[in-house]
């Protein structure tokens, strides 16, 4: 039957669900095949050219390795991802709010801004003994204080940025209204931000990793990630240290991964936060 002049055609549901599963295969097939190749060349060239399992591992070892230790190294991974969330929390919180502090009062700004760049240049391997010392070799705070402050820097920058790029005709409206800085910021800075904090929000998340494991390496719990790389690599375990090291790298991934999907549900609901991005 010809549908009628002026009708709506409504495109029934599993229709729209294979076109959205097409969409995302277009989106992620090629990156799946490079990664499958990938793994394929390195299995097949360690084994085809005898490489020394100390130099480098095949991968069906290594997945071998983590299947027959998957309880302490499960274990050592959700010890350090707690460490990572914690430095993950607190360096973002502390560099949102000094993000608003200083594009409310850029004078305040001025004056805080190279001390926050000052503390992004301070090398990770100088400041990990030190943290170490102030809370304790074996706490979890001392990678947590590394990771945050590993987070601070790109998260202050990204916000600020989002905050402070704002068109002038929207702020001009919102002065039109009478609208106080409390509401140009909830109505208009805020929401225009939202895509740069994502942003830096996901590089964060890497960070707080790399943070976590690398203040390990200068000493920690025994049920920690870093520890078990590097008493791993001391007793030439190199297999050991590589199914960790993957773990790790999984648990980086599905981090930012997280982080994403929040940024995906919470950009549905700012609408205006996805055109200005």
């Amino acid at each position: 039957m010809e549908p009628q002049a002026g009708a709506i055609l409504v495109e029934p549901p599993e229709r729209t669900l294979g076109r959205r599963l097409r969409g995302r295969a277009a989106d992620w097939g090629p990156a799946l095949g490079v990664f499958v190749l990938g793994l394929a060349l390195w299995e097949g060239l360690v084994q085809g050219l005898d490489v020394e399992r100390f130099l480098l591992p095949p991968p069906s070892e290594i997945l071998e390795t983590l299947r027959e230790n998957w309880g302490p190294l499960s274990g050592a991974a959700w010890f350090t991802f707690q460490e990572a969330l914690g430095g993950f929390a607190i360096g973002s919180a502390a560099g949102i709010a000094v993000a608003l502090v200083l594009a409310r009062w850029r004078r305040v700004g001025r004056a805080i801004m190279p001390y926050a760049i000052a503390a992004n240049a301070v090398p990770i391997i100088a400041f990990a003994p030190i943290t170490n010392n102030w809370f304790g070799v074996t706490n979890k705070s001392s990678k947590m204080a590394i990771a945050a402050v590993l987070v601070f820097f790109p998260v202050l920058v990204n916000t600020l940025r989002g905050l402070t790029s704002v068109r002038p005709a929207s702020i001009e409206l919102m002065r039109s209204y009478a609208a106080g800085e409390l509401d140009v910021f909830r109505r208009v800075r805020i929401p225009n931000a939202l895509p740069f904090v994502f942003t830096g929000l996901k590089v964060a998340t890497v960070l707080a990793m790399i943070g976590a494991i690398v203040g390990d390496y200068f000493g920690g719990s025994q049920d920690s990630l870093g520890i078990q790389i590097r008493r791993s690599a001391g007793i030439f375990a190199f297999t050991h240290a590589w199914a960790a090291i993957v773990l790790a790298s999984a648990l980086g991934i599905a981090f930012y991964a997280a982080v994403a999907v929040a940024e995906r549900l919470t950009m549905r609901r700012y609408p205006s936060a996805r055109r200005a991005d």
